[in-house]
């Protein structure tokens, strides 16, 4: 858990109601293990979200990236910074890009990024001494370690009310036991779209019996 001396590490996740995290964003985003709904948020257009977005990137200083969704950003970004979408373009363009990868030879043209995985909490803890705040955005695979190894401060949820059925989820079997503490009232749009906002904390769940 970050202090209030140090950066933190929010993760950005665009989600259904039953969990699924994959491919949210194009057809051909992530159709790995058979996934029929890749594209599934274009489907379900949102009156708020683009704004709730683009109010979380006020203090984003740094990206921190699974392969696979830095592939994506790293062909797209770089060309897109007029329009509508601009401002995000311009402002991933001129952070520090971290990617995680097992592979120490991959090709990272994209101006500003650099490899990480090698010892990735004292890369974090790292990042967290350099940056305010450090975005995982999509990254699903990658933020299953994240959530793992408790290496993040804030998970950002935007569900939409939609079921898939399969897909990769948000949480699989790895993830830390700990309790998570709403950081402000849920926000919805006319479209059911809720933003959920929770923080990090050092508590495990409890148990007992109900009298």
């Amino acid at each position: 858990m970050s202090t209030a001396e140090s950066g933190r590490i929010i993760i950005d996740l665009f989600t259904t109601l039953d969990g699924v995290a994959q491919g949210p964003g194009g057809t051909d985003e992530d159709i790995s293990g058979g996934f029929r709904f890749s594209g599934w948020q274009a489907g379900h257009p949102s009156s708020g979200v683009g704004d709730q977005v683009m109010k979380g990137m006020a203090g984003l200083d740094a990206l921190l990236l699974g392969r696979r969704t830095y592939d994506i950003f790293a062909s797209y970004w770089p060309h897109h910074t007029d329009g509508e979408s601009g401002d995000i373009g311009k402002l991933f363009n001129r952070v520090p890009k971290y990617v995680a990868s097992r592979d120490a030879g991959i090709a990272l043209e994209w101006e500003g990024s650099s490899r990480v995985g090698a010892d990735l909490a004292s890369e974090i803890a790292g990042m967290r001494a350099r940056h305010r705040e450090t975005h995982v955005i999509g990254s699903v695979d990658f933020v299953h370690t994240l959530l793992g190894e408790g290496l993040f401060d804030e998970l950002n949820l935007w569900v939409y009310p939609i079921l898939l059925g399969a897909g990769k989820k948000v949480f699989d079997d790895g993830a830390m036991p700990s309790v998570l503490e709403l950081l402000e009232p849920p926000v919805a749009d006319d479209g059911g779209v809720t933003l959920l906002r929770f923080g990090r904390t050092d508590r495990v769940p409890g148990v007992g019996t109900f009298e």
